[in-house]
Order: structure tokens, then sequence, then C-alpha cells
């Protein structure tokens, strides 16, 4: 059984991590079976799975039911569960209350927050209550509108230097990892050399000591053009139209159910 502690000895050890996102109980069982080190149970579950524009929307009931889901069906890997946006910015008691709901009622082992150095008081308020944190810098969605839209972050020195002072206050906090999304592979190089914590890249190149990537566009599921850092392994939705295509045309053409499957 993966723990939050199993992450940082892997990265001692020089081990890559493998995480993946997952939000019901198939895919937490599918996942599981594959031996991958972490599941995310993302708030990008509100455009992958409940059709948003962004991941704003996204309450915490949908949270707790997607994670509830994912936590009948998952055996082995670290169980992680986002914080949506307006669970814990506000008031810092809302945010331990979130927090602490994430880990009893939906089992979750740990909690992703985005941000840096304004959300510092937070980690260190949930590490009192035992709720480890794993931090998100870099492209953070909830604040998409503040960021202007989806693009890599960190491209400007000023920048790059606030992102990694930033990743330092997450680790110095008590964060045991951090999420760096959309940057430069050479600033996800220095902070990852920079940490003790490690460091999960999406869209953040080779030298993260893991990456993650949201399930349904790996297995090629998601609609459109992938994403410049999503490399698809299948090609899984075409399967999919053209296995339900053949159903319409058995059904149509009275060629199911055939008499092997009736009672």
């Amino acid at each position: 059984m993966m723990t939050h502690q199993s992450l940082i000895e892997m990265k001692k050890k020089g081990e890559k991590i493998a995480a993946l996102t997952a939000y019901d109980f198939p895919t937490a069982q599918i996942l599981s079976e594959s031996g991958v080190d972490v599941l995310l149970v993302g708030d990008s579950l509100g455009m992958v799975k409940l059709g948003y524009s962004s991941t704003v929307p996204v309450t915490m009931e949908e949270m707790l039911h997607h994670l509830l889901a994912v936590k009948r069906g998952i055996s082995g890997p670290l169980l992680v569960a986002d914080m949506p946006y307006l669970s814990y910015e506000i008031d810092l008691k809302e945010a331990l209350r979130n927090a602490g709901r994430l880990i009893k009622e939906g089992g979750a082992q740990a909690v992703k927050i985005e941000g840096g150095g304004f959300v510092t008081d937070i980690v260190r308020e949930l590490l009192k209550i035992h709720i480890p944190v794993m931090g998100h810098l870099g492209l953070t969605p909830q604040s998409v509108n503040q960021l202007g839209g989806y693009k890599v972050q960190g491209k400007e020195p000023k920048n790059a230097k606030k992102i990694l002072e930033d990743a330092k206050a997450l680790e110095k906090a008590g964060a045991f990892a951090v999420v760096l999304e959309c940057v430069p592979s050479g600033l996800a190089r220095k902070i990852t050399a920079s940490l003790s914590i490690p460091t999960i890249g999406i869209g953040a190149g080779v030298h993260c000591d893991g990456q993650i990537l949201v399930s349904d566009d790996l297995w090629g599921i998601s609609k459109g053009p992938s994403l410049k850092f999503v490399k698809r392994y299948a090609r899984l939705r075409e399967t999919m139209i053209s296995s339900a295509r053949e159903y319409l045309k058995d059904v149509r053409q009275g060629k199911f159910p055939g008499t092997e499957h009736s009672f």
C-alpha cells in the first residue's frame, strides 16, 4: 500500500512516480491492477466527466461523490483528492472542515491544494490535524480567469522565481509533494533539484520526479486534439463509437440478441 511517505522514499532512491486520475469505481479497479503509484480524484472531473468548461464550478459534494466511487475500487495506490475552488481559500476553519470531509467521509489519504505562499498557513494547519498535503504550482486551473487562460507559466524570470520560491515555501510548510503543471522543463528541473520532496509533472518535462496524466486523455477517450503534453496510449473513443455503431446495426437488422443471448 502506497503512502505519502512512499513517494518521498521513491525520490530518495531515484525511482520515478507514475500517477493518473480516476473518477469512478471501474477505473480505480483497472488502474490499481496496473500498478500505478498514485490515483488523483481531480477536480478535472468537472471538465472530463461533468461537462463544465473549467474546474471552477466543481463542488465539494461532487468531489465526495466521485471520491467515494474511486475509494470502493482502489487497492494499492495512494489516494489523493483535490480541494475544489472556494473550499479552502476564504476561511481557515472551512478549509480544515472540507479537507477533513475528503479524508473522513471520502476515504482519501491526502488532499491537493492549488497555490503557493498564500496556502502555506493552510498546509501547516492541515498537518496539525494529520492531513497530508500535496501542492500544485504553475498552471493552476482554478485560477484560470486570473491567469488569462490555459498558458505555460514561468517563462519570464520574475514568474519563474516566484514559482521556485512557492515550491520551497510549500516544502517548508510540510507538503509531501508538488505538482508542476505547464512550466518550462528547465524550471521544473531546477525546482526538482531544489526540493527534498518529489515533484510530479504534467506538461513540465522529463526532469520531474514523477508524471501525472488525466486517464481519459491517456486512453484517447477525450474528444478533440491532444494537448502538447499528452501522449495517447490508446484510441478508445474510436473503438467505443465503432462498437456502439455495430450494436445499433445488429439491433436494427435483428441480429442481436441471438439465441445464445436469450433465455
